[in-house]
C-alpha cells in the first residue's frame, strides 16, 4: 500500500517546489511585511494626539481656543506661552485629543512650533479674514516656513486654514483665502534660492520641494489633506451670542 502512495507522495513533493508555490510564498510574505508596516504607521499616528492652534498675532487662536474647550467668551490677549487642554470630543466622549495654542509672535512662533511639532496629529492655520488682504504675505511666509518642515512633510499632520472673523462684513471668503495663499506660496517657492533651514536652525541639505516641480503650486499637491473651513470665535453677537465653529467641530471629529 505504502509503495502505491509513493508515486502521489514524489508529484506531490515535485508540486510544492514548482515556481507557482513559490510564487504564493512570497506573496504571503509580502502581505505580512505590508501589514507590519501598517501597524508601525499606525501606531506612529495613534501617538500623536496633539492639535496645533498655530496663525499670526490677533488672528483670533486664543479666543478660538477658549470657545472649543468652553463655549464661552473671554477677552483675550497676545499669548506669550503655550497654553494645552484636553477636548473631549462631542459625540464620542472616550474620544480626545490635546489642543495646543502656540504664540504667534514672530520671534516665537517657530521656536514653540519646534517644541510641539513631531506630536502634532492635525494642524489648525488660524486667519485673521477681515486683515487678510494686508497680512497676506506674513501669513503665506509663516504657513510655508510650516509646510517645509522635514518633520511636517514626514508626518503629514491634516491641515485646517481656519478663516476666523466671518462674522465681520469685511471678512475675505475661503475661497479667495485659498487663492490668494496659493499664489503667494507659489512665489516663495520660486523665489528661494537659499537652501531652507529647520526650525531649530540647521540646514536641510537642499530646498525642499513644495508642490510638484514644474506646476503652479495647490495644495492638492501637499503630502497632507488640506482643508478650508469659515468659522468665527466671536460669533455675530459678539460676547453674548455664541461662536460659530460648526465646520472646525466636524474637521476635530474627523481628524481624532
Amino acid at each position: 500500500m505504502a509503495g502505491g502512495l509513493e508515486p502521489h507522495l514524489e508529484a506531490l513533493r515535485r508540486e510544492l517546489r514548482g515556481p507557482a508555490v513559490l510564487s504564493v510564498l512570497i506573496a504571503l510574505v509580502a502581505v505580512a511585511i505590508t501589514f507590519l508596516i501598517w501597524r508601525f504607521v499606525q501606531g506612529r499616528r495613534s501617538s500623536r494626539k496633539a492639535v496645533l492652534l498655530l496663525g499670526l498675532c490677533d488672528a483670533g487662536k486664543t479666543l478660538l481656543f477658549a470657545r472649543l474647550l468652553s463655549g464661552r467668551y473671554r477677552d483675550t490677549q497676545t499669548s506669550i506661552t503655550d497654553s494645552s487642554a484636553v477636548y473631549r470630543l462631542s459625540r464620542d466622549k472616550s474620544t480626545n485629543v490635546t489642543l495646543i495654542d502656540l504664540p504667534g509672535h514672530e520671534s516665537l512662533r517657530l521656536q514653540f512650533l519646534e517644541r510641539f511639532k513631531a506630536a502634532a496629529r492635525a494642524i489648525i492655520f488660524v486667519v485673521d479674514s477681515v486683515a487678510f488682504q494686508r497680512e497676506v504675505k506674513d501669513v503665506a511666509e509663516f504657513l510655508y516656513q510650516v509646510l517645509v518642515d522635514s518633520t511636517v512633510l514626514r508626518n503629514a499632520p491634516a491641515l485646517l486654514i481656519a478663516c476666523n472673523k466671518q462674522d465681520v462684513t469685511m471678512a475675505k471668503s475661503a475661497k479667495l483665502i485659498q487663492q490668494q495663499l496659493e499664489k503667494e506660496l507659489n512665489t516663495l517657492r520660486v523665489t528661494r534660492s537659499a537652501a531652507p533651514t529647520s526650525l531649530d536652525g540647521s540646514a536641510t541639505g537642499g530646498p525642499a520641494q513644495l508642490g510638484k516641480k514644474g506646476k503652479d503650486f495647490d495644495f492638492s499637491q501637499l503630502p497632507m489633506k488640506v482643508e478650508f473651513v469659515e468659522c468665527s470665535a466671536r460669533g455675530s453677537k459678539g460676547e453674548e451670542g455664541e461662536a460659530d465653529l460648526e465646520g472646525l467641530e466636524k474637521w476635530l471629529v474627523k481628524v481624532a
